[in-house]
């Protein structure tokens, strides 16, 4: 899919907004929801997407709306290293097909990452719902 290609209100991220499909929620307001990533790349990878906008990418989401939202994944991404302790993290935005865009709603992904693990490929394996929740409770306890 291109850069330019229309937002798809039936789109993943769209339905979890609305409340059609679950998540394992770490933090919501009026500009953006994190939750656990289904298919992790590492223990604690989460997303933070934005919520009442059909921006596809980085490029077509309105300036004055990135501010909040980069000021919630800064949040996010202080719990996680609080509640998980990784030796880092990355925090990573894809816009394109091309560039390993795979949902077409802007996100940004918090990827921790521990000493003597990699990354795992995305979409290897679904992880437990239990298991994210888990997770999720751990990190909320630190916002």
């Amino acid at each position: 899919m291109s850069l330019q290609q229309p937002y798809d209100p039936d789109n993943i991220f769209a339905r979890i907004i609305r409340g059609e499909l679950p998540c394992a929620k770490v933090y919501e307001d009026d500009a953006t929801l994190a939750f656990m990533d289904a298919f992790p790349q590492a223990k604690g990878h989460t997303l933070v997407i934005a919520k009442d906008t059909e921006a596809t990418n980085l490029l077509n989401m309105p300036a004055e709306r990135l501010g909040p939202l980069m000021a919630d994944t800064q949040k996010v991404a202080k719990a996680v290293v609080a509640a998980l302790k990784p030796d880092g993290f990355r925090i990573m935005q894809f816009n394109g097909t091309q560039a390993g865009q795979t949902v077409f709603h802007l996100h940004f992904h918090i990827v921790p990452f521990y000493e003597g693990s990699a990354m795992e490929v995305h979409g290897k394996g679904q992880a437990e719902f239990s298991e994210l929740e888990a997770l999720a409770e751990k990190i909320r306890a630190e916002l």
